[in-house]
């Protein structure tokens, strides 16, 4: 599941309201999508423009950072930047993510 956009606007002055929606989100979305999809995720990402931001929030709520993108877009040419690089942040839902992803993460 992908966190396509989270913005607190700066003038909100919140202390660690990020921190706390995140941990929010973590807890309600799997029961969500179980009860609208049929089967519960077991793992959240998302990409944090790095020339913009530093991903401190999700950092402070226990996301695990996985390392950059190449900055190619999925439709972008082949071994050419063409939108900004990120940083991968992925936040597992379940303890057994690894096995149930077949993945080495």
């Amino acid at each position: 599941m992908n966190n396509a956009r989270f913005l607190i606007l700066p003038w909100v002055q919140s202390k660690n309201l990020a921190s706390k929606i995140l941990a929010s989100a973590s807890r309600k979305v799997p029961d969500d999508w179980q009860l609208r999809y049929g089967y519960r995720p077991v793992l959240m990402e998302t990409f944090v423009e790095k020339e913009r931001f530093t991903g401190t929030c999700y950092k402070a709520a226990n996301w695990l950072y996985m390392g950059e993108t190449k900055g190619r877009g999925k439709l972008g040419p082949a071994g050419k930047q063409s939108v900004p690089i990120k940083g991968l942040w992925l936040y597992p839902l379940t303890r057994g993510f690894r096995q149930t992803l077949g993945a080495d993460l």
